[in-house]
């Protein structure tokens, strides 16, 4: 008999289901309409009604799980909490912004005068205060430019200096730096030629000097980033090339503006120019800790020639990169910077007690002693010694779906949340995400 009755009283559930119109209209969802748009919340509306309609909420709950089901903003990124103890991790976008870059940004999101002249009312260099930081950090440099990342800035430098040329690079250097795209295949796209030099693992000046003829449009040096070779090997220094008469363009990648004694063996833009390379070119969202942006530093003629060159345009950059920019290059030490000299006592501190926090939650939780890396193609072989937080492996899962996010690794059958990739300001948040993964 209960049986029987059982698909009337779902239908007449169903029928309790309010309808679109009224839950829109719902105060919480209205409000939520005004500041995510109202495709958004109907959305959020649409899958609770039909939850409902299974059987898995009440008709009655259908307004609620709606709001609970709502996205922080419109847009579909999610934030995630950096546990990999990889500082510049690229699938978790590189570099997080610091406080005053992010404040920046907020400013410059509106009315701002990124081409104008407030004084004479006439338009003005496009992000010359960011350049002028720049340059501040980076007074070996007699001029600067910025584009959207840091392959553009090499594209547009074998682009305006060796149009239909040779591009001079050793064999050992031919890298690929990530998702398939290769050094070779980049500047072969830009209609210059390569002229390898050397072997893969020796290239001595002589290779280059015997290279260089009417046909050269630059030398380039790259640095391998995110591999290392070791042994018998030999590569020419920039202080080596410079006087073979073209150009000498360095890509250090990283976007290190300055020695880090921390990283001895990565190179940086104030020491490739004090050598002698005549233009440097770099990321901003590695070890600079600013936003995705590709730097061009050097000689004042040559920078003015690929700020000159049509491709520019193409690549340049919008209001909330410059704001970014400059307020990464004067504001306080970034969360990278902090992340990369953090102190392995204060990280093992750290991980003792968001253990011990975890284990009054009835979580199996330990500190344990790890290795973090710099990671987007910087530093690779530096270990960095760090400190995480044990826990099952599971977690590794449960902790990836929730929210906020939380992303570590799995070494030994063990979850690992390393610490020195997560601010200290977002322990408590990470010791909630834990334990509502439970």
């Amino acid at each position: 008999m209960d049986r029987g009755a059982a698909p009337d009283a779902q239908v007449d559930g169903r029928r309790r289901i309010a309808r679109t119109d009224v839950l829109l209209a719902d105060p919480r969802l209205a409000e939520a309409a005004g500041r995510l748009g109202r495709g958004v919340v109907k959305a959020a509306v649409v899958a609770a009604q039909r939850r409902a309609r299974s059987g898995e909420i009440p008709p009655d709950a259908v307004a609620a799980a709606a709001v609970a089901a709502l996205p922080e903003t419109a847009a579909g990124l999610r934030p995630v909490i950096n546990a990999t103890g990889v500082l510049l991790h690229t699938n978790l976008g590189r570099a997080p912004l610091s406080d005053a870059a992010r404040e920046a940004v907020a400013v410059a999101s509106g009315g701002t005068d990124v081409e104008l002249d407030l004084e004479t009312g006439r338009r003005a260099r496009r992000g010359r205060t960011a350049l002028a930081a720049l340059l501040e950090r980076v007074p070996q440099a007699e001029a600067a430019h910025v584009v959207n990342n840091g392959a553009a800035a090499l594209v547009l430098a074998a682009t305006a200096l060796a149009p239909g040329k040779e591009i001079i690079i050793s064999r050992g250097e031919m890298v690929e730096i990530g998702d398939g795209f290769r050094i070779p295949e980049l500047l072969a796209a830009t209609g210059a030629r390569l002229r390898e030099v050397g072997t893969t693992n020796r290239t001595a000046p002589e290779d280059y000097a015997a290279a260089v003829g009417d046909g050269t449009g630059l030398i380039l040096k790259v640095h391998p980033s995110n591999f290392r070779m070791t042994g018998f090997t030999r590569a020419a220094d920039v202080a080596e090339l410079t006087g073979l008469g073209v150009p000498v363009v360095a890509d250090i990648g990283s976007g290190l503006l300055a020695h880090e004694p921390l990283l001895p063996d990565e190179p940086d833009a104030a020491s490739m120019l004090k050598a002698g390379a005549h233009l440097v070119t770099a990321s901003g969202d590695k070890l600079l800790g600013g936003p995705q942006c590709g730097l061009v530093l050097g000689r004042d003629d040559l920078v003015r020639r690929l700020a000159r060159h049509p491709l520019a345009r193409a690549l340049r950059v919008d209001k909330l990169t410059l704001a970014a920019l400059e307020a990464t290059l004067r504001g306080p030490r970034t969360p990278t910077g902090e992340a990369l000299h953090a102190d392995p006592a204060v990280l093992r501190e750290r991980a003792g007690r968001l253990a011990a926090r975890l284990r009054d939650r009835d979580v199996d939780a330990a500190a344990v002693e790890s290795e973090a890396a710099v990671g987007g193609g910087g530093a690779p072989g530096v270990v960095l010694p760090s400190a995480a937080v044990s826990l099952p492996e599971p977690y590794a899962a449960r902790l990836r779906r929730g929210a906020p996010a939380v992303m570590g690794r799995v070494e030994d059958g063990r979850c690992l949340l390393d610490l020195r990739s997560v601010p200290p300001g977002l322990d408590g948040a990470l010791a909630d995400a834990v334990a509502a993964a439970r």
